[in-house]
């Protein structure tokens, strides 16, 4: 059996409606290109991209910060409880093969900069502005085209240092 891409959607506790619909469509998109969503498993941009992607028939990795499974949203189907609070941001960038930013605040920086550090693509959504090796995106739907062509053309991240 072929194991299935992983991507992870990283982004704000407290989003934005636009933020919110942003996370919703890429969930969904990702099933649609058989991948499985890893996230922080909590509110906000996570939650909703959970949503879009559990209504879609998708797998939900929810990697929660606390030590309780039932701290997850609802649209959460695999929850990882780690007890690490803002650490468990390394385990979600190491478990996925590319990282999706919608919004955000210093968590979602971090866990910006470890993908970049591990040399994974990380497309943008707005999200933080400027960072080097960072890739941009103005829809859902071409977040989804950019990082699955960079995973297709073996992308390499030469920010890494």
């Amino acid at each position: 059996m072929q194991q299935k891409l992983i991507i992870a959607v990283i982004g704000a506790s407290q989003a934005s409606p636009r933020g919110v619909a942003l996370a919703e469509q890429v969930g969904r998109l990702l099933v649609g290109q058989g991948a499985v969503l890893v996230c922080g498993g909590l509110g906000g941009i996570m939650e909703a991209a959970s949503r879009g992607c559990a209504q879609a028939g998708g797998e939900v990795i929810g990697i929660l910060p606390g030590a309780s499974a039932a701290d997850a949203n609802p649209y959460v189907s695999l929850p990882i409880v780690t007890d690490m609070g803002h650490a468990r941001n390394v385990i979600i960038a190491q478990t996925a093969h590319a990282l999706i930013a919608i919004e955000g605040e210093y968590g979602t920086l971090s866990e910006i900069a470890i993908g970049l550090k591990l040399g994974k693509p990380v497309v943008q959504l707005d999200s933080w502005a400027e960072i080097p090796g960072t890739l941009q995106a103005d829809s859902a739907e071409q977040a989804i085209e950019i990082i699955f062509a960079a995973l297709q053309g073996g992308f390499i991240n030469d920010q890494r240092g």
